[in-house]
């Protein structure tokens, strides 16, 4: 499959999906509970078509999202990254992701929109880049916030809220945001 070029930060490697991607991400896609908030495929093939969709965006945007694998366990455990909605391009570019639930609460998705945002805004150049949460989902919002996204409305035909950052609000929310300290062993 084409698509975008694999990136590493500091617990994943983010690369372009292939179709043995399918079934792990269909795990977590196929799970009612873990896409509560969002897209829930009824069956494989439908996770299938999704991937397809976003893939094929790539050749007119340059970007696509990215199949995330765990770089420790070596595991794929979600995706997301910068896209445009096949199904809605009209709405802007924007970051989505899921990952899989045994893994929240890690860190993980706030380093996969990290890693987002440095190729919108670095890399490629925008401007702005939104980004789509209803607004029960808590965690989503937290981790949109974390990377310096605001609030802007409330889009009733979507049933989210949306959320924008700039490369100047990216940079403060990333200046403010308190070191962890390196532990060694």
């Amino acid at each position: 499959m084409i698509g975008p070029r694999s990136v590493e930060t500091r617990q994943l490697l983010l690369r372009a999906p292939t179709p043995a991607d399918v079934d792990a991400l269909f795990e977590v896609q196929g799970d009612p509970d873990a896409m509560l908030h969002t897209y829930h495929a009824p069956d494989r093939d439908a996770t299938a078509r999704y991937l397809e969709a976003y893939r094929a965006r790539f050749a007119e945007d340059g970007f696509a999202p990215w199949t995330v694998v765990l770089q420790e366990e070596g595991r794929v455990i979600g995706w997301g990254g910068l896209n445009r909605d096949p199904k809605e391009p009209h709405w802007g570019c924007e970051v989505s992701y899921f990952i899989h639930p045994g893994y929240w609460g890690r860190g993980l998705a706030t380093e996969l929109v990290h890693a987002s945002l440095d190729l919108a805004f670095n890399q490629i150049g925008l401007a702005e880049l939104l980004a789509f949460t209803r607004p029960a989902n808590h965690g989503s919002r937290r981790v949109l916030e974390k990377s310096g996204f605001a609030f802007v409305r409330h889009v009733p035909e979507l049933e989210r809220d949306r959320y924008s950052v700039d490369p100047h609000r990216w940079d403060d929310a990333i200046r403010s945001r308190p070191r962890r300290r390196s532990r060694h062993r």
